[in-house]
């Protein structure tokens, strides 16, 4: 079987590593256990998440064990990486819900059974925690003037930087040592942002333990300018369809820009590396068959093989003139929902989450970019006729953004 971490080097994960040669050999000689920690923030993984769990699940198809360390106890104090306001703090009722949701949907990528993977929960040791001897058997292996040296640090001095929150190292460090001490974890992984917390851990449980310990980074979801993917119009790329409907994550990867098709799909699907580069290689128009199989295959492995061709038909329904409308983002208006928008478009395309308020509905139909199926709706106050909807009408924004309207 190939060594993961040539896998992980092949397919353009690798980012940073502690120890690369004595992790390579590791890697190549014995399965090893490994953790990847998420911290509960929301009720849903989003796609910044997916190259974490696609790591993991190269790692596991490796021989390696993984384990979910869900930050239900980390999630209170809030990682300043990249980030320019403290996190706002939430109840223990939240955090554990968020991480319930994490799991179920980490199932479809990640096999738990019979010990396969692990679920730990970092609350369970945190919540507990004494302050004065944590300082004092943790703390004191910590330097301040090396900590503000990291770049999580740096770029918040100028803003503020809570005692809180400069913290969170030690608690992340700490939470490597005893997945350490309790399941023989030698590896920590995660994106590129966690560098400098991930460094702590390695040089705690090599400083108290005497042992090997290692970490090592992956690449973070970027477009080939180093823009972060996965943002949209309505907002984050949700795993949850709840969040972020199967039709609008299809289009998603459907409509991504030609030169990070290839990384894509590397970074993000299961296929061979002789088939990725196979479908890319030609450029151009060829590579429309590429973004079809991105979609496709990133849309079955989060949602399933039925929600991908519904998706998938609702797509070539709109732009290949087949497949089945019905399974494209659909408004279903009743009569109270008639009386109350006076089915104006403006009204029905914020209702569609096309258009974030009117104002911005308005501002859209004066640009041109607003059409109800193939028509332009040059007026602001252009309303649809009743009759219209038993057919069902497509309002559409742009190139990218659709609803079908129709009555309930």
């Amino acid at each position: 079987m190939s060594n993961a971490f040539d896998v992980l080097a092949e397919r353009g994960f690798l980012k940073q590593c502690s120890h690369p040669e004595e992790l390579r050999d590791l890697l190549g000689r014995e399965s090893v256990t490994f953790y990847i920690g998420f911290d509960p923030t929301a009720d849903s993984l989003h796609i910044g998440h997916y190259v974490a769990l696609m790591t993991m699940a190269h790692m596991q198809r490796a021989g390696h064990r993984p384990i979910v360390l869900l930050g239900t106890g980390t999630a209170q104090i809030g990682d300043p990486s990249g980030k320019s306001d403290m996190r706002r703090m939430m109840t223990n009722e939240e955090i554990d819900h968020n991480a319930a949701c994490f799991q179920s949907q980490m199932s479809r990528l990640i096999e738990f059974d019979g010990g396969k993977a692990l679920v730990a929960s970092n609350a369970i040791w945190l919540r507990q925690l004494n302050f004065l001897e944590f300082m004092r058997d943790i703390g004191v292996h910590f330097s301040v003037n090396r900590m503000l040296t990291a770049e999580c640090y740096k770029q918040r001095l100028e803003r503020g930087l809570t005692f809180f929150e400069l913290g969170y190292m030690l608690m992340q460090s700490y939470d490597f040592l005893v997945l350490n001490r309790e399941y023989g974890c030698v590896l920590q992984m995660g994106g590129d942002d966690q560098w400098s917390n991930m460094l702590g851990g390695v040089d705690l449980i090599r400083r108290k333990e005497q042992k090997p310990a290692f970490c090592l980074t992956t690449s973070l979801l970027t477009t080939s300018e180093g823009k972060k993917m996965g943002k949209t119009e309505k907002g984050a790329l949700w795993l949850d369809k709840e969040k972020c409907s199967v039709y609008d994550f299809y289009q998603y990867w459907r409509n991504v820009d030609d030169a990070d098709v290839e990384r894509c799909l590397c970074l993000l699907t299961f296929l061979p590396l002789p088939d990725i580069r196979a479908l890319c290689k030609e450029g151009g128009a060829a590579l429309n068959e590429a973004k079809r199989t991105l979609a496709f295959t990133l849309t079955e492995q989060v949602h399933g093989t039925q929600e991908a061709q519904e998706a998938q038909q609702a797509a070539e329904a709109l732009f290949g003139g087949g497949g089945n409308l019905d399974n494209m983002p659909t408004v279903a208006l009743t009569k109270a929902d008639i009386q109350a928008t006076g089915l104006r478009v403006t009204d029905l395309l914020v209702m569609g989450n096309l258009c974030k308020s009117k104002s911005d509905a308005r501002r859209m139909v004066e640009s041109g970019a607003v059409f109800a199926d193939d028509t332009k709706v040059s007026d602001v106050y252009a309303t649809l006729q009743e009759a219209d909807l038993l057919g069902g009408v497509i309002l559409k924004k742009g190139k990218k953004g659709f609803v079908r309207i129709i009555g309930a």
